[in-house]
Parts: structure tokens; sequence; C-alpha cells
């Protein structure tokens, strides 16, 4: 693990995917592990703008939240290392890609769309699923977001593990990594 450290240097490892996949519980672990501060995009979004997400789409829209959304990831990622969970939108926007690329590691956690809804169906703080068939909304932002997560440095499939095993196998993937070790 020392060795992904080392060779990380500065940057963050930024995890990303669609709602559900795990990003935020799998990066607390992964930062645990590899001994880095973790940072949950959605929750320092929240503290800039004093409201919820749910709040900020009501109010201000859905365009508004990602202009958002770009700074405060901008922003932490110029405070490296660590472990950064993205929101499932983030990765979609251009510039948010291009300051990844600059300053981090990407990883795309990855789940069938069947496996996400089961996971999200029981919690209703996800604006984006506040519709009247949240699986055909997931499936629809499926069709349109796995393209862009593909364009990540690193896919992590996320169907059949657990949390722990999903840290393991980062690890492992980033320790053969050939643009983490070129850095």
């Amino acid at each position: 693990m020392g060795n992904v450290n080392s060779a990380l240097g500065d940057r963050f490892i930024v995890l990303v995917g669609l709602m559900g996949v795990g990003k935020s519980s799998v990066g607390r672990k992964l930062a645990k592990k590899l001994d880095l501060p973790f940072i949950d995009a959605d929750d320092e979004i929240e503290k800039a703008a004093g409201c919820s997400i749910s709040e900020i789409f009501r109010l201000y829209g859905e365009p508004a939240f990602r202009d958002g959304e770009r700074r405060v990831i901008a922003r932490i990622l110029s405070s490296g290392p660590g472990v950064l969970a993205t929101g499932g939108g983030a990765f979609m926007d251009a510039d948010t890609r291009a300051e990844i690329a600059e300053r981090g590691v990407s990883i795309w956690l990855r789940a069938d769309v069947e496996v996400l809804y089961e996971r999200t169906r029981r919690r209703d703080v996800r604006p984006l699923l506040q519709t009247g068939d949240p699986r055909a909304t997931l499936s629809r932002l499926a069709g349109e977001r796995y393209p862009i997560y593909a364009q990540a440095e690193l896919t992590i499939d996320t169907d059949t593990q657990k949390p722990n095993e999903t840290v393991d196998h980062i690890i492992d993937e980033l320790g053969g990594c050939a643009t983490l070790s070129a850095s």
C-alpha cells in the first residue's frame, strides 16, 4: 500500500459511477486502508451551499448544482492526496473530467442497473430518482453515462463484491496501474 501512496504523490483517487454503486462506502474504506483523507464531493457541495443537494435541485435546478459541483471538485483536487467520491453526474462534465485526469486517478465503480436499483430503492434522498419509475431512470442514466464513465483510467465491477473486496481489488489494480506508476 505504501507503493500506491508514493506513486500517487499529491493526486487523488477519484471514484466515479452511478448512484448506489458504493462510491462513498468504498471510498471511506479505501482511504482508511491507504491512510489518506476521504472527501465526499456531495457533502462538500452541501457545506458550500448551506443546504442539501435536494434543496439545491429544487431551488436552483440541476444546471446551478452542476456549476457548484464543478467548482467544489476543482478546489478539492487542488488539496491532494486523498480519496474523493464524486456524485454520479460529476464525471459527465468535460471540465471536471479534465481536472480529474490532471490531478487524480479516476476509477469507475460499475454495477448492473438491477443491483443499483436494489441498493437505492429504499432511500428517497436522490433527486434524480424522484420519478414515477426509478428503475427506468437508472436505466436511462446508465445508457447516457456508462460510455463516459468508461473513460476512467480503471474500471472495477462491484455487482458481487462487498465493499472490502472492492477496496482490495482497487488497491491491486492501482499497484499495477501504468498511469499511476508513470507519474
